[in-house]
């Protein structure tokens, strides 16, 4: 005979986190201390940590409320884990929150599984069969089904998602809580931690000041305490990402807005229609575009138009040539209607072609920063993992004595980031603010080329001494040059970081 209790949890933490789950283990052990950025103002939290967050806010609740700790549970998923709203509500309207959770007053109770009655035989109302009455299994409201029908209904709860944090009796008419307690005793291990997952994702995803790293793989979660607007923050995996937007890039001094509009821009057809404005004209008797590709003038529509006009002033082709003894009818320039309207079409060609090239100015170097920043981080890992050690031997310096090198690569890395996000602001600053447009042009221009003399220098002269076979004397002047070189170009993307943060506002003032 199956007992089945519903014992308080809130003292043993193992009926949470088993010792079969590796990811759980070691709950003796103190977390590593979190890793704060204060001039950035987030944290980044490994599993430990969340756990142990998760845990101090479960037992606080515990503790305030004098519930059990699945009953904490429950009412911190259904507020988002917020220890403040769990307790308004709960001395707010105590039978109310009871009631939207599913506890009752004692829950959980401790029930008999397959405890004797007068009874002997009991109908389950899920699989609609008779069963002996030692084959019920009753939840913690009272409502009874067999074995195999809580099993189904678990494990299927359970594989629909993070819902079953909040599951309930399968009876229509009941509202009261499926507990963890019920899982444990008929769910299978796997389901047993992907239950135990979702708990951990719950905290994460519900929390307004915690998400995931974005990076493929990583465990790591970033609390954003948000000291200033800048949400660009980097993972101890390296990988810097937007925490307001989630794009795995960071992307200052642009706005997620700016991000938005810019990428929509460039995965749109918009350019294609310039394109279009630009390098072909109006068919003058069906308007669909054409595009000249030969030398001639005598331009067909193609079917089933068929319409013969003249590229030049869009006449009929019957006035031109040899349709009039050679003589052309469209050399003479004639105020017109006509003319008219083909001055109206070649202004507009004369605008899609400013914005055109205009759009195509930006997206150059945005790419053109997007590319050498790739590269950039591919050189870096190489000289972590390679070249570091070769230069190590070769000027008989130990590898901490290098790492200057390493910090002007992961310089350049993060200006490439700032220097091409600076294209997409630049390209939605307003044009009619010259005196604005002029600081950006210049703050970029500055910052642009000290970076190009700290990724020149690290390229052409750092290869001279891998190249050799001993140590060099001038080693050392290069050290001072590249450390130099990196605090300015630093200093720079600072200046222009800031500038663009605050909108320019120097101008205003």
């Amino acid at each position: 005979m199956l007992d089945y209790t519903g014992e308080s949890m809130v003292s043993d933490q193992g009926d949470y986190f088993s010792d079969d789950d590796e990811e759980f283990n070691n709950n003796d052990e103190e977390p590593e201390e979190e890793k704060v950025d204060e001039d950035r103002g987030f944290t980044i939290l490994k599993k430990e940590d969340v756990r142990q967050r998760l845990e101090d806010d479960i037992a606080k609740i515990s503790s305030l409320l004098s519930v059990s700790r699945e009953a904490s549970i429950r009412l911190l998923c259904r507020s988002n884990w917020n220890v403040d709203i769990v307790q308004e509500e709960w001395f707010a309207d105590e039978e109310k929150t009871r009631k939207v959770c599913g506890l009752s007053e004692n829950y959980p109770s401790t029930i008999i599984l397959g405890k004797e009655t007068s009874q002997k035989n009991f109908f389950c109302g899920i699989c609609l069969e008779n069963y002996k009455k030692k084959k019920a299994v009753p939840a913690a409201c009272g409502h009874q089904f067999c074995r195999n029908c809580w099993k189904n209904y678990i494990s299927i709860s359970i594989n629909d998602g993070r819902g079953c944090l909040m599951l309930r009796c399968p009876q229509p008419s009941c509202g009261m809580a499926v507990g963890q307690d019920m899982i444990n005793s008929l769910a299978s291990n796997a389901e047993k931690k992907k239950y135990k997952n979702y708990i951990i994702r719950s905290y994460v995803e519900d929390k307004k000041n915690i998400k995931w790293c974005p990076a493929p793989g990583c465990d790591f979660a970033v609390e954003y305490s948000g000291y200033n607007s800048n949400y660009d923050v980097t993972c101890d995996c390296s990988r810097g990402f937007c925490w307001n937007c989630c794009l795995e890039d960071a992307h200052s001094p642009a706005d997620c807005e700016t991000v938005a509009k810019w990428t929509l821009k460039n995965s749109s057809e918009s350019e294609n229609t310039n394109w279009i404005l630009v390098n072909s004209k109006p068919c003058p008797s069906c308007k669909k575009p054409i595009e000249k590709n030969k030398g001639c003038m005598h331009m067909t529509c193609a079917e089933p138009c068929r319409y013969e006009f003249c590229w030049l002033c869009l006449g009929p082709w019957s006035e031109h040539g040899a349709n009039t003894g050679g003589v052309s009818r469209c050399n003479k320039y004639e105020k017109s209607k006509k003319n008219e309207e083909l001055e109206e079409v070649e202004r507009r060609r004369e605008r899609a072609m400013y914005y055109l090239e205009r759009y195509a100015h930006y997206y150059e170097r945005w790419a053109a920063n997007h590319v050498s920043r790739e590269t950039a981080l591919l050189d870096t890992e190489k000289m972590r993992t390679v070249y570091l050690k070769e230069l190590s031997q070769i000027q008989a310096e130990s590898e901490t004595m290098l790492n200057f090198i390493i910090d002007a690569w992961d310089q350049i890395v993060e200006c490439r980031r700032v220097l091409k996000w600076s294209y997409a602001y630049g390209y939605y600053l307003p044009e009619e603010e010259h005196v604005k447009k002029q600081l950006f042009e210049y703050l970029q221009g500055e910052a642009e080329a000290r970076l190009e003399r700290l990724h020149h220098c690290l390229e052409n002269e750092l290869s001279v001494h891998l190249n050799r076979k001993c140590p060099s004397e001038d080693f050392n002047d290069f050290r001072k040059k590249l450390v130099g070189l990196t605090n300015v170009t630093r200093n720079y993307f600072d200046n222009l970081v800031r500038g663009l943060g605050n909108g320019l506002s120097e101008v205003d003032s």
